[in-house]
């Protein structure tokens, strides 16, 4: 299964932790979790992620993050790109992960 990209938003679109890479890290692994539980997997069953982030200095806020979720024996491949801009410019990254849920 593919997640699309997730953004820093709350469950009624609200961005959260406007400027705050720690925050908005935070709020889009929380989103991935809500998306990957809807089709009944688990951050377990993530091969890959993908983060695009406006800086690369908010790749330790991404990781932080990841880290409440995943065990860093058990990271799945990764990518980081620096991304000129989002779709709008106070998000300061987004994040895709691909599943292999069992039959």
């Amino acid at each position: 299964m593919a997640v699309s990209g997730q953004l820093p938003l709350d469950e009624e679109g609200r961005i959260v932790g406007e400027g705050d890479p720690a925050a908005q890290a935070r709020q889009v692994f929380e989103n991935l979790r809500r998306c990957l539980a809807a089709a009944g997997a688990t951050f377990d069953d993530v091969i890959k992620l993908t983060c695009f982030v406006t800086d690369m200095a908010h790749l330790p806020a991404v990781r932080a993050a990841r880290a409440a979720h995943i065990p860093d024996v058990r990271l799945p491949a990764a990518s980081a790109v620096q991304v000129a801009a989002l779709v709008r410019p106070e998000f300061l990254m987004e994040i895709e992960a691909f599943a292999v849920v069992p039959a």
